[in-house]
């Protein structure tokens, strides 16, 4: 059955941040609508909850929109998820999960390096969503089978990429996110001090931090 994008699947696209300013804790269902009414209509886009794995498929003959699926209703999927939306161009955003390479959990120590490579950026952006709202972030190895946590380097990297967006301007999508997440939860997510783990203080960044 052909999935159409008509009004009906449209959320309050006319729903102003107000609403959720009752919100003391960020859900699913918060980002889900959220998401839908600053992206559907200018990207055709969709953040669907529900998934047993986390993945983007792009528009196609069986449905006229995107569809960024996250795991479950767990809020750290959402937000990595959107965070690789995020970054994916425009032509990575007609490919299935973005065109990425991707090795199930079990990864050597080689393909671990590699997977760290590309998870830099969006898990700092990542980050920075979950200071924006509230939530807890955690940097991820996603590798518990091969039992290969993340490097210091890459911690320090997405430490570094971190703070070096607390100094310069984020691009557009993230940028309406975060200011729409800081705005419901009062929060001011451009501190470099939420951007700091215990034995991995970063004293220089990828731009001046001073």
């Amino acid at each position: 059955m052909k999935v159409s994008s008509g009004a009906n699947l449209l959320v309050n696209k006319e729903l102003e941040y107000k609403e959720f300013e009752c919100e003391e804790v960020v859900n699913a269902d918060l980002l889900v609508m959220l998401f839908n009414q600053l992206f559907f209509e200018s990207y055709n886009t969709r953040l669907e909850s529900g998934g047993e794995e986390p993945i983007y498929l792009p528009a196609d003959s069986e449905c006229d929109y995107h569809r960024l699926i996250f795991r479950s209703d767990y809020v750290s999927s959402a937000f990595h998820e959107i965070s690789h939306w995020c970054i994916a161009g425009e032509q990575r955003r007609q490919l299935v999960d973005f065109g990425y390479w991707y090795n199930p959990d079990g990864r050597t120590e080689i393909q671990q390096r590699t997977f760290e490579n590309v998870e830099i950026k969006p898990q700092a952006l990542e980050w920075i969503f979950s200071v924006a709202a509230g939530h807890k972030f955690n940097i991820s190895a996603d590798n518990l089978v091969a039992d290969i946590g993340a490097s210091d380097n890459f911690i320090q990297s997405v430490i570094k990429q971190a703070r070096a967006w607390c100094v310069s301007s984020l691009p557009d999508r993230p940028a309406k996110l975060v200011a729409a997440l800081s705005e419901i939860f009062g929060t001011f997510p451009f501190e470099q001090k939420y951007y700091s783990l215990p034995n991995h203080d970063v004293n220089s960044c990828l731009v001046s931090c001073s």
